[in-house]
């Protein structure tokens, strides 16, 4: 069972700035997926979503972010801030809860978003008449990851660079991606997260029933 990192209440401004954050998604995605991105203009998602070109990017950076849904400033600092107290205060040593609260973070960021099959429907739909947009989701997910292990290393007292923070916020990363593909092309009733803790289950199982040694990892000293 994943360990809780508390859910904030979310307030109706905050609702109101998710609303405007999906209607601004959702009608880049129908644009560009019937003219391409050069078809049309900011402007024209903003006339559609009823409002202004500043509010626009106050949450996008571009047309393309606004596709992918990559908001340009974070808006999980609370769950990112309830991560970081949840650590056990002993600097260099993991805590056994690691994994438990960075998937616990990541079923948060989830549930701030507009996904399920219809509007990735939409997206899928905006990415096959602009294929371009793949390097930049794959940016953005690199990003993301390089993020989470620096949150990883703070939290932990680990040195920058530690592998062990960037190999947890890349394992996290391969489960969320595993559990959204079940989550949109399965056919169940099941909610995503409890396909991310059946995967988050059985990775553990996986490390926690192998036998490494390192002599068959010590390829450096053969000729």
């Amino acid at each position: 069972m994943m360990h809780s990192v508390p859910h904030s209440a979310e307030s109706p401004r905050e609702r109101r700035r998710v609303d405007t954050e999906r209607t601004l998604v959702r009608g880049a995605r129908r644009l560009t997926a019937a003219v391409g991105l050069s078809g049309f203009t900011v402007e024209q998602v903003c006339e559609d979503a009823g409002v202004s070109r500043r509010t626009f990017f106050n949450y996008f950076a571009s047309k393309e972010d606004a596709v992918l849904g990559i908001p340009a400033h974070r808006a999980d600092a609370d769950a990112e801030a309830a991560f970081l107290a949840a650590g056990d205060g002993s600097p260099g040593t993991l805590s056994p809860t690691l994994l438990d609260d960075l998937a616990a973070l990541t079923a948060e960021r989830w549930s701030r978003m507009d996904v399920g099959p219809e509007t990735a429907a939409e997206l899928f739909a905006a990415v096959e008449r602009e294929p371009r947009l793949i390097p930049r989701m794959i940016q953005h997910v690199a990003l993301m990851e390089r993020s989470d292990a620096v949150l990883i290393e703070r939290r932990e007292g680990l040195p920058e660079g530690d592998l062990r923070a960037a190999l947890a916020a890349q394992l996290i990363g391969m489960i969320g991606r595993s559990a959204t593909e079940a989550f949109l092309t399965g056919s169940h009733d099941r909610s995503f997260e409890q396909l991310y803790a059946e995967r988050l289950a059985a990775g553990r199982d996986l490390f926690a029933t192998q036998t490494i040694h390192p002599d068959t990892l010590d390829t450096g000293s053969r000729a």
